[in-house]
């Protein structure tokens, strides 16, 4: 996208700007591609991401079977960028609260430019679920349709909070569904793709309601966006206000957020809330650390601590923590994460060291690790969705990250 105007060949479209190589710079500037409302800051002092003693990443190597690298390489900080630098646009890596590495090595990146998160966003969304229910504005055993009645006669009818919460409806969705899909006509209804039907509703909201069931609710975990979308539409009916209202008050506010966070809309101003959202890698690393703090910043609790808790424990007493962990064992994601969890919105790929991570598609990560007080956050443009070579190496550069770090200490 250079040049008055670029080239045709460099402009991006509604069908292109998830595709390489326009998503390097289309990530990176959301808001001249998708409508975008803006979830405000407000006024109160920003979180102070301190310096700490750097790390040398280059002397620091990871290991995946036959696979090893630099953690420089990886990420492109290197002065020659290893052959499978996945596409790293930004990173982040918090020891202690204090910044020990990080940098922008993306052509389109920079430290105060808004990234697009996709799902790595939804871990917002089980934070906010936590403090309205801690509030007393929603429970986790009622059934959606207490608060949504237009859910009554559908799929989700019946599923509880904690369902949602734990992506375990018996919803029939699937989030690589391709034309005709559910999760097809979901994008569409967005305005995420191009449209290719024409009776969509002009909300996600409608869209939801129309979705069927072909299990029991309550089964095995299964990762469904419609499931965060539809958290969204709960949090708004239980408070009467809308999400970008909502969300810069409870908990964008309160982190000390350094810049507004963008917030994709549908056409009836809905916040794409499963994969919409966009930040700076400073304030994802911020958001990250309110989580490693059990949620608070400073003497202010900003997300129950016993809801981080009970994530990081893959559910609060026993036999929930049992029921949890069969549950993500009976999914497809179990080969991704063996002996892992699904919790409140939280992947647990190491449910031994209460490891909170986020991710998404393109190369967008996460990982909250309170154990070795460490955070590490990574935003990208991969050239493919979920590349399992990129995102195991990048598991695999993490946890040295945190081994060189707690040696260190």
């Amino acid at each position: 996208m250079t040049g008055f105007p670029p080239p045709p060949e460099q402009r991006w479209t509604l069908a292109t700007w998830q595709q390489p190589p326009v998503n390097r710079w289309s990530f990176n500037h959301l808001r001249e591609v998708l409508r975008t409302a803006r979830v405000g800051r407000g006024s109160g002092p920003v979180r102070s991401l301190r310096p700490g003693e750097a790390l040398d990443l280059s002397a620091i190597t990871w290991q995946r079977g036959r696979h090893t690298g630099t953690v420089a390489g990886l990420l492109g900080v290197a002065t020659e960028p290893e052959p499978d630098d996945p596409g790293t646009d930004a990173f982040v890596v918090l020891h202690d609260g204090a910044v020990v590495a990080g940098g922008s090595p993306g052509p389109f990146a920079a430290a105060d430019r808004p990234h697009l998160l996709m799902s790595c966003g939804k871990a917002m969304i089980g934070a906010l679920v936590g403090i309205l229910v801690d509030r007393g504005a929603l429970r986790l055993d009622v059934p959606v349709q207490s608060w949504i009645p237009e859910l009554t006669d559908t799929g989700y009818a019946d599923a509880t909070v904690r369902h949602l919460l734990d992506m375990r409806s018996g919803i029939r969705f699937v989030d690589t569904g391709g034309a005709g899909s559910p999760a097809r006509r979901l994008r569409e209804a967005i305005g995420w793709t191009p449209p290719t039907h024409p009776d969509l509703p002009t909300s996600m909201y409608d869209l939801l309601a129309t979705l069927s069931a072909d299990r029991p609710h309550g089964g095995a975990f299964q990762y469904r966006s419609s499931e965060t979308d539809l958290l969204g539409w709960l949090c708004e009916r239980a408070t009467g206000v809308r999400m970008p209202d909502l969300l810069g008050e409870l908990l964008w506010a309160p982190l000390g957020a350094a810049q507004d966070l963008d917030a994709v809309v549908d056409p009836a101003g809905a916040v794409v809330v499963d994969g919409g959202f966009a930040c700076t890698i400073g304030d994802l690393a911020r958001f990250g650390q309110l989580l490693c703090d059990d949620g608070a910043v400073g003497d202010r609790q900003v997300v129950p601590a016993a809801w981080l808790a009970d994530a990081r424990a893959g559910g609060g007493d026993p036999t929930t923590a049992v029921d949890v962990a069969a549950a993500f064992a009976a999914s497809q994601s179990a080969a991704l994460f063996p002996g892992g969890a699904y919790r409140s919105h939280h992947w647990l790929p190491r449910a031994d060291r209460g490891v909170l991570m986020s991710m998404g598609i393109h190369g967008q990560l996460l990982w909250v690790e309170p154990d070795r007080r460490l955070v590490v956050a990574v935003l990208s443009s991969w050239a493919r969705p979920q590349p399992m070579s990129a995102l195991h190496a990048t598991f695999a550069a993490v946890d040295a990250i945190g081994t060189a770090v707690a040696q260190r200490s």
